[in-house]
């Protein structure tokens, strides 16, 4: 399985995880200049990720939404209590 493939498995949670990781290694400013670009790479594909993540369950919700709104609840008229 390639690097790619793993990311796409990942769950939202997951990749906050690992952007945490990355956002601290950055954070302490000793890595060289070709570690600190490798690692604003991958936290910017994180970032891409969690918003893709984000924007299947904005749509889903949506969905469920207007699923729900077109239902109309049985009203015999009766109290069943």
């Amino acid at each position: 399985m390639s690097k790619a493939d793993a990311k796409e498995k990942m769950s939202f949670e997951q990749a906050l995880e690992q952007l945490e990781v990355v956002l601290q290694k950055l954070e302490r400013n000793d890595c060289p200049l070709e570690e600190a670009m490798s690692l604003f790479q991958e936290g910017m594909e994180l970032v891409q990720f969690g918003r893709r993540k984000l924007q299947a369950a904005e749509k889903k919700v949506s969905v469920l939404l207007k699923e729900a709104a077109e239902f109309i609840p049985f009203d015999s008229g009766e109290d069943l209590a």
